[in-house]
């Protein structure tokens, strides 16, 4: 009898560092090309739509977004990165952080082509949009 226990124990032992550890991601995932897209005097809706919203927005303090990227992959050590984008007169006025703006030749855009990314307004509250189905007040 002992010796099914001590097999047993001695496979689990074996085993136990087969253990899968699972990619932990955490904050924006920021890619190089990413920020290679973004220009200076971009206003901040144009960088929310190409990065996203930031990570940290200091109430204090508008003209600066931070963006943090952290990864550890498989139990490894941690990877963190982190940019922080500054603005005057909400255009992007500066870059800092361990991503830099890529050396790839500036395409000029079409002048005839204008993307602007329109702002959100909702009329309705959400309580009154599922009023408003039942005949409710509008």
């Amino acid at each position: 009898m002992r010796v099914p226990c001590i097999l047993i124990a001695t496979l689990f032992a074996s085993l136990s560092g087969c253990i899968y550890t699972p990619d932990i991601h955490q904050g924006n995932i920021v890619s190089q090309e990413m920020v290679d897209q973004i220009r200076p005097g971009m206003n901040k809706r144009q960088i929310a739509f190409i990065m996203g919203t930031p990570l940290l927005q200091d109430p204090f303090h508008d003209n600066r977004w931070d963006y943090i990227y952290s990864n550890q992959p498989g139990g490894e050590d941690r990877m963190q990165k982190r940019i922080s984008l500054f603005f005057k007169n909400d255009a992007l006025s500066g870059v800092q952080g361990d991503f830099k703006p890529g050396t790839l030749p500036s395409v000029e855009t079409n002048k005839d082509v204008t993307v602007d990314i329109p702002k959100i307004e909702r009329d309705k509250t959400l309580w009154q949009t599922i009023t408003s189905l039942f005949g409710g007040d509008e």
